[in-house]
Formats: structure tokens, C-alpha cells, sequence
């Protein structure tokens, strides 16, 4: 949707009176925010057109649609004045964040005119229905209210109301009101995830921008609006206190602005202040919760790389009365609890009043410093072109080590004597060393990025540069060919200058994310990040660019907006069929649809030639036929690539593909990775179908598949063990439930699933397990044990923290692409890493082949490795004869969260490969 087409809908009233707008006690059929009641999105929605109707401080925005088709709504509320004047400020906004070729005196003037922008939102993880029952009550007073304080909010700030998931408040909101009986209303039995895809993971989604709700939102946050304020708000609370508040705990990302890190600071501790000032107690901020502004995927901390302020509240409560916890060491006050809260009883109304003084401070923090927020995010942007268009350098965890290095064989500094011990001053080197360890010309910061046009898999090229440009980074396309130093691009080469506004974001997604060594104390065990600690997209994607140190330019133009599929074409005139190159992703969704159609297709051993093209092992080759001529025609043209028509069958030994039908294994409630690759399968057009635990101990599982597929984490595995542990959760009763979700209900175990899955694969099935539910090759007796483990007793452990812990991280392994679990990968590949189990083959292990592994003792690429020496030799993707059929493990995280395009074909190749290789 254009910004000219994001629709203002409903007329504005003719007054703002109390009156006149009906309360949410009148609009609903219970109050939102009372015990025992929540409000679905098809009633809220209902009651956003009434307001839009009565109020004239309320705009009423459509700003896309969600995974199931719904409309996410955002309530524009500001003063009527303001309200006529919207495009203008928007302008102003706009021009202030982007600070592209806008003088120090022209941003004064224009952050002297303009108007804060506050967005405030609700509903993103659908259970912590707080947020947006809240919202609710939040908007009427907002709408309604004539004090002194409201009127100012109204006339120094513009709020964007949104809504995040309309179909996660419509499926939790419907299934807790399906019992009569008040009593048992619960949501914690709800079948499956939240949100279409991806449950709880739709706030990890931020930097990449798959879901449709993250493309909304971050088109409004970053494309159209541009917030000086983002608050996300969110469940539940710390044990023992009411809410978690900014700031938060260290450490926070080096790539961004330190004034935004200032002003987050400033405005956390006015939501305290004004909590304290009314007698609410039980906040807390930064050591009260394990929340951190490292990783950029979440809603609250992209927004520190847009040089904007993002808030993260964590509150307790919900639709049925629970009671705050008695925890003795929170009741004594300090700097990060200033105000302890006794124990109680708890109930959802309470909540909804903490949501509003914590929405009214950030209002009125807005309102008093409107003009200051306005020009300091022009200064951070402007910050940010000045950085990119000179040498620079940013200080990473590794370059301090470095200079910690350089000094213990460095002249001593001068001392300062007794006062620089007490003051804290102790410890300082040579002061050269920061001229001749960090600040090197090799060292520079990039003054921008050149990603070539002629590499293999330039719709993957399309899909990493439209989730810069989702999140507003500026893309500029070459218009003819250039050089830069030595070396000479085509025509068509992408260029992202670091000279934006947006410079922090883009270091982040093309530079290795260097993770302090964070610890619980001085020698002791890491500290557990909040999320990954990398997660380089560039590195992910395996997308190849070139690091440009020096200014330069170079004959482009500005891509206006998200970037199309540059269509392939057929190239030559052959008759007999049509070579394919295996390098793309998207060949998988041509070879997907002929082999739907009933067309054969191959995949060629020693690769194959086209005239002066050379395609590698596993080329793709299609037997001309007047169905494959339509589909392939078709296919080149929407897919991006391009197709060899050639006039002889090429020689050599080559495998026989098959139409596949894919089991998706999944779990009552829902599995998060499962989700993102039911995503993925869809992108893709892979044939599957969702299976549960149910049908796979029912057995005969060849008549409905021939693959079978288990996500990280799908496979339970125990506490303590070698295999990450996921988290448990109890299952309802199947009376409890209606009929149609009870054939979802069960879990994986040893006993009566691994059976049938060893019946399965023995007769010719395939077998793909990823991450952790990778413990089905030890469980399946394979010839191959856990690399990274060792004996307590007869039973086999994971290590210590302290010994190995990889939370979350890019690596780059090796891989044998002559193997066809690897045909179209490069010899080295970066995998995504999280804690992730890796194998060394036994002493007899007959029928496995080992097609990617570690073989440095540094395979860190990005994020934070304790141990990683320990990977040496021990391998993270095989292929395994087993019986008749394949039991192919992928250690290595390769579809996390559907951002690694770099090793989707690990797993888009063994759904074709394990039934092709199957023996009769």
C-alpha cells in the first residue's frame, strides 16, 4: 500500500465533549479491563470506527492487512488543529529523522514548528491482553479529558494508537470468553500460535520484515512517520513487583547513537517518577529483569538504530485476578526499585491504570521537551551522514581487548597518583595505542557497501535489500558500470552509502555484531544475553558485497521502493531441454512445480555446460516437453532466474527427482520454527502438510508422506543433556477442548514415536531434523555421537557455560558441495549457531557422509562464543543411509527464523534428495 492510499477513514465529529463519545463500558458487552472479560479485535475495531465517528482529536488510519486478511488500524489522536495539519507534520518529522541536506538552522526552525510524534501500540503478543485492553480505555480518556495537562499533551504531540496482531487479540480473546463459566476462562490451552506464522516470534521480526504485521509497522515507524518515541508495550512483570521499566541493563549495541541511549534513559525514569508520584509501586528497571538493546529484531530496539526512543514495559495482570508475590529481597528499595510493592491480590483494572500514567508520562515527557526531541533526532541523523562521510571508527568489545593487549608491552602512562585510584581513574595505558591499535586505516568504518549484480542468486539480492529498504535504509541502483579502486562492477550493482540517518541499522545488518564477554562476575559464567548475539543479515543471506573504506562515487539512481524480481529469461535455442542453475534458491520452486506437473527433472552429478556457461554438481536439467516449455517459460519470468535451452541431453550420471508429499511436524500450541518453515514452505511452494504427534505414533507413515520434517525444538529433550532443552508446557484434557484440535494433542517420545519414525525411514522415508530435534540421530541409534558432551557416569552431558556456550550466533563451516545435500553451496557457508548439537562419525559408520563441519578452532563470525574451539573437527550437517531411506541431520540452526538464505538448500535439498535416493 502506497502512502497516498493508506486510507482516513470515518468522518471527524463536530466536538470532542465528553458526552457526546460513548465509553467502552457502553460499546462492549463488560467493561475492557474488568475481571474475568476481554474485548475481541472484531469489538475493538467496532469501537475505533464509533470513536472516529464522535471525535474530532481522532484520526482513523488503515495501515495494512494482517497474515489472515484483517486490517491493522492505528487511531491518530492529537488536537483537531494538529489533526488538520497532518501532512505537514508528517513532513516535518520526516525531514528532522532522515537530516538529509538540512542545515543546523533549518532544523532549529522545523523542530521549533513541528509537533512530537509518540507511537504508543498494543496487542503484539495477543496472551498479554493487558496492552490492549488498556488501549481502549487509553484512547477514550484521551479523547475525552479537559484538564489543563490533557489539552497540552494534545496541542505539543501527535500519538499513533496502533494495533500490532488483530488475529492474535481475535483468537486469545475468543478462546478465553468460549466458557460460560467465568471461573474457567483460560488462554494458556489456545492450539496454536498467536499469529499466523510465528507466535511470539512476530517481535523478532523487526530487522527482517517477513510477516506482514512487521512490514506495517515498520513502514510507519520508519517510511512514514518516523516517532521520535516508540513504546511497545508488553507481559508480564518481574516475580514479586507490578512492572519492568527502562532503562535497561547493559550491554547495549555500539552502533548506535549515544544521545538516544541518553534520552531512553530520561524517559524511563519519568514513567517511574510519575508511578511513584501517584503511589503506585513495584517498578523496576535494568537489574530488575534480564532485558538488554543488543539485538535489533524486536519492535523496541530497531528503534535505537532509527535514532528513535524504544520503550519496553513488562507488566503483571490479566483478565483473571492473580495476586503479586511475596519475594523478601525486592522489598528493600534501591536505585533500580525505587518503590517496592507488599503482596496482594491483583486484578486487571489495576494494570490498566499503570498502563495510563506509563502512556501519560511518555505523553507528557513528549510534550514538555517536543522542540529537544525533535532536534535531537535531527542531530543524531545528521551525526550519522557526517560519520559515513569521513574516516571513522566504531569501538568494538574486540578492539578494547586489543589495546589491553598493546599494553602490557607498551610504555606505562603517567600516574596520577592516590586520587586516580579513588576516583576510579586506575588502569590507563599509553594513550598512543588508541592512534596505533584502533584508529589503523584497515580498521575504518565502510563509507558504504557495493553488492555486485552478477552473483548467482540475485533474488535473494532482492529479498536482503528490501528488508533495508522495509526498515527506511536508502538503496541507490547503478545505472551504468563503474569502478571503485581496482575493481569494476556491472551496471544493475546495488550501493548503500553509510552517509544516512540510518547508518547505525546498516552497520548492523552488513558488520559482525562483536559481543562483549558478559559476565555474572569477574571469572565467572556468561550471562545470559535477552536474545541472539548474532545475527549479521548480510552474513546470513550469504549475500556477497564489497566493504568500501574510501569516499567514493559511482553513476546511480535512488530505488524508489521495494524492489521487484528482476525477471530470468530462456537463453539459447536448444531443443532438447533446458539447463538450470542450482545456486538459486528459487530453482527449488521450479523444480517444485514441474514435478507437480508430472514433468521429470534431474539433478546432474558432474554439473553440466551451456555454450561458454558452466553449471556445477547438481545442475538442474529438464527434458523438453510442452508442459515443462509453459511452466519453465512461466517460471523464469516470476522466479528471477534464468533457463539454458539446449540442443542434446548432457552426459554423465545424474539423479531422478520425484513429486514429494512433506510431513511438518508440529505441536498443540504450536512451535515456533515449525511455524517460520510452514512460512517458508509456502514462500517456496513446497508441498507439505502439518503432522502431529498423534499421526506419527499412529505409524504407516509412508502411505501420506515421504519426508518428514522436525524444526528445532520439536523434539523434546531432557534437562542438563547434550541437546539444548526447549520449554514445556502442560497440555489440556482433550474433553477440554473442542473436537477439532484434539487429534493436535501429544508429544514426541522415545517410546512410541521414535518407533514408527525408524519404521518409516528404514522402509524408504526421509528423516530431516534441525537444531536440537537433531537428538532423533542418537535416539535413532545412528553411527555418530554428540561431539560437544562428556560422561557424568554412564550418562552423557552437556558442558558447563563456562566451558562452551554459543548463544545465538553466526559461524562459518565448510561443506563438500559435491555431496547432493550441498549442490549449489559454496565450499564454506555461514550457519546460524544456538547452542546448536554438532557429531563426530564413530569408528564404524558405514552409509554416513559428513557434508558440512568446523574445521578451525575459530569459526566465530558474529555474536559470542565461549569454547568454540571445542567445534574443531565435529560436523554439523550429515547424510545417513538408514535402511532403505535417509536420516538427514542438520545441527546448525539453517532455517532460523527464515532469515538464513544461505542455507535454506541444506533443507530445500534433502526434501528432493532423501526420496530420490531412496532404494526399492
Amino acid at each position: 500500500m502506497t502512502g497516498a492510499a493508506l486510507a482516513l477513514v470515518m468522518i471527524m465529529g463536530g466536538g470532542a465533549q465528553a458526552a457526546s463519545i460513548t465509553p467502552p463500558s457502553e460499546a462492549f458487552a463488560q467493561n475492557p479491563g474488568s475481571d474475568y472479560f476481554l474485548a475481541d479485535y472484531t469489538a475493538y475495531e467496532a469501537y475505533l470506527k464509533t470513536l472516529a465517528s464522535q471525535s474530532d482529536r481522532m484520526k482513523l488510519v488503515d495501515f495494512g492487512k494482517s497474515e489472515e486478511g484483517r486490517t491493522q488500524w492505528m487511531a491518530v489522536v492529537s488536537s483537531p488543529a494538529n489533526l488538520a495539519k497532518l501532512d505537514h507534520y508528517k513532513s516535518i518529522s520526516k525531514r528532522l529523522a532522515k537530516a538529509e541536506g538540512l542545515s543546523k538552522e533549518e532544523a532549529a526552525k522545523l523542530a521549533a514548528e513541528g509537533k512530537a510524534v509518540v507511537w504508543i501500540d498494543a496487542g503484539l503478543h495477543a496472551t498479554e491482553t493487558v496492552t490492549s485492553q488498556g488501549q481502549i480505555q487509553v484512547l477514550y480518556r484521551m479523547l475525552t479529558m479537559n484538564d489543563p495537562e490533557t489539552l497540552r499533551m494534545l496541542d505539543d504531540v501527535i500519538i499513533l494508537f496502533a494495533h500490532d496482531n488483530p488475529d492474535g487479540m481475535e483468537l486469545v480473546s475468543d478462546w478465553y470468553m468460549r466458557h460460560p463459566d467465568p471461573k474457567k476462562r483460560e488462554f494458556n490451552s489456545i492450539p496454536r500460535l498467536y499469529q499466523k506464522y510465528v507466535g511470539h516470534d512476530n517481535n523478532r521480526d523487526s530487522y527482517m520484515s517477513q510477516m506482514a504485521e512487521t512490514t506495517n509497522v515498520n513502514k510507519q515507524l520508519f517510511r512514514e512517520w518516523y516517532p521520535q518515541i516508540i513504546f511497545n508495550q508488553h507481559q508480564t512483570g518481574p516475580t514479586g513487583m507490578v512492572v519492568f521499566v527502562p532503562p535497561f541493563r547493559d550491554p547495549f549495541n555500539y552502533n548506535y547513537d549515544p544521545l538516544v541511549m541518553t534520552t531512553l534513559q530520561e524517559v524511563g525514569m519519568a514513567m517511574h517518577s510519575r508511578l511513584v508520584a501517584e503511589d503506585k509501586p513495584g517498578s523496576g528497571a535494568r537489574s530488575a529483569a534480564s532485558y538488554s538493546t543488543w539485538h535489533n529484531g524486536m519492535e523496541r530496539s530497531i528503534a535505537y538504530f532509527h535514532n528513535a526512543v524504544g520503550l519496553l514495559t513488562e507488566i503483571i495482570g490479566g483478565p483473571t485476578p492473580e495476586s503479586v508475590k511475596l519475594v523478601p529481597n525486592l522489598q528493600l528499595p534501591n536505585g533500580d526499585r525505587p518503590m517496592p510493592i507488599e503482596p496482594q491480590p491483583w486484578h486487571l483494572a489495576q494494570t490498566v491504570e499503570y498502563q495510563w500514567t506509563m502512556d501519560r508520562a511518555v505523553i507528557d515527557y513528549a510534550s514538555r521537551n517536543r522542540e529537544r526531541l525533535l532536534a535531537n533526532i535531527y542531530k543524531m541523523g545528521a551525526n550519522s551522514i557526517e560519520r559515513g562521510s569521513k574516516d571513522s571508527w566504531t569501538m568494538t568489545p574486540t578492539k578494547v581487548d586489543a589495546m589491553n593487549e598493546a599494553a602490557k608491552t607498551a610504555k606505562p602512562a603517567a600516574e596520577d597518583g592516590m586520587m586516580a585510584a579513588f576516583f576510579g581513574r586506575a588502569g590507563a595505558v599509553d594513550p598512543t595505542i588508541y592512534k596505533t591499535v584502533v584508529q589503523t586505516p584497515e580498521t575504518r568504518d565502510p563509507r558504504g557497501y557495493i553488492i555486485p549484480s552478477d552473483q548467482a542468486d540475485m533474488p535473494t539480492v532482492t529479498a536482503f535489500l528490501n528488508a533495508l529498504i522495509k526498515s527506511g535504509v536508502d538503496v541507490d541502483k547503478a545505472t551504468k558500470a563503474f569502478k571503485v579502486g581496482d575493481k569494476t562492477y556491472p551496471a544493475g550493482s546495488y550501493v548503500v552509502k553509510a552517509a544516512q540517518a540510518y547508518r547505525p541499522h546498516i552497520l548492523d545488518m552488513f558488520e559482525p555484531q562483536d559481543h562483549p564477554h558478559d559476565t555474572e562476575y569477574p571469572g565467572g559464567p556468561p550471562k545470559a544475553p535477552y536474545d541472539i548475539t548474532g545475527y549479521t543479515l548480510a552474513y546470513q543471506m550469504g549475500i556477497k558485497f564489497d566493504r568500501i573504506l574510501d569516499g567514493f562515487e559511482a553513476p546511480t539512481e535512488r530505488v524508489p521502493d521495494l524492489i521487484g524480481v528482476t525477471p530470468g529469461a530462456i537463453k539459447g535455442s536448444g531443443k532438447a531441454g533446458w539447463l538450470i542453475s542450482h545456486e538459486t534458491n528459487r530453482s527449488f520452486t521450479l523444480t517444485a512445480r514441474l514435478l507437480k506437473a508430472g514433468a521429470p527433472v534431474f539433478w546432474l552429478k558432474d554439473g553440466a555446460k551451456a555454450g561458454k556457461t558452466s553449471f556445477g554438481a547438481g545442475a538442474i536439467w529438464v527434458p523438453a516437453s510442452a508442459q515443462a516449455q509453459s511452466i519453465v517459460a512461466q517460471g523464469v519470468k516470476d522466479l528471477g532466474i534464468d533457463a539454458y535451452a539446449v540442443g542434446a541431453q548432457p552426459a554423465g550420471a545424474s539423479i531422478p527427482l520425484k513429486n514429494i508429499r512433506i510431513g511438518l511436524v508440529d505441536v498443540y500450541g504450536g512451535s515456533m520454527p515449525s511455524g517460520w518453515n510452514r512460512w517458508l514452505f509456502e514462500q517456496f511452494e513446497a508441498p507439505f502438510q502439518v503432522v502431529y504427534p498423534q499421526r506419527l505414533d499412529a505409524g504407516d507413515l509412508a502411505k501420506d508422506f515421504d519426508v518428514l520434517v522436525f524444526a528445532d525444538g520439536v523434539v523434546p529433550a531432557p534437562q542438563g543433556g547434550p541437546f539444548r532443552a526447549g520449554r514445556s508446557f502442560t497440555q489440556p484434557k482433550a474433553e477440554d477442548i473442542p473436537a477439532e484440535y484434539r487429534a493436535w494433542l501429544g508429544a514426541i517420545t522415545d517410546d512410541k514415536t521414535v518407533p514408527q519414525i525408524a519404521d518409516f525411514a528404514k522402509n524408504g522415508g526421509t528423516v530431516i531434523t534441525i537444531g536440537s530435534s537433531s537428538r532423533l540421530a542418537t535416539a535413532l541409534g545412528a553411527p555418530v555421537e554428540v561431539a560437544v558432551a562428556k560422561k557424568d557416569g554412564d550418562k552423557l552431558v552437556g558442558l558447563s557455560n563456562k566451558e562452551f556456550y554459543i548463544p545465538g550466533s553466526v559461524l562459518r563451516a565448510k561443506v563438500d558441495n559435491t555431496q547432493p545435500l550441498a549442490y549449489g553451496m559454496p565450499t564454506e557457508v555461514d550457519v546460524f549457531f544456538d547452542r546448536s548439537p554438532t557429531f563426530n562419525l564413530k569408528a564404524s559408520a558405514p552409509g554416513v557422509a559428513r557434508v558440512s563441519w568446523f574445521d578451525t578452532d575459530k569459526p566465530l563470525r558474529s555474536g559470542w562464543a565461549v569454547g568454540q574451539e571445542k567445534l574443531k573437527g565435529s560436523t554439523g550437517v550429515l547424510d545417513i543411509d538408514y535402511g532403505k531411506g535417509k536420516l538427514l541431520v542438520m545441527g546448525p540452526e539453517v532455517t532460523q527464523r527464515a532469515q538464513p538464505y544461505g542455507t535454506f538448500k541444506f533443507l530445500f535439498n534433502g526434501l528432493l534428495y532423501g526420496p530420490a535416493a531412496a532404494k526399492d
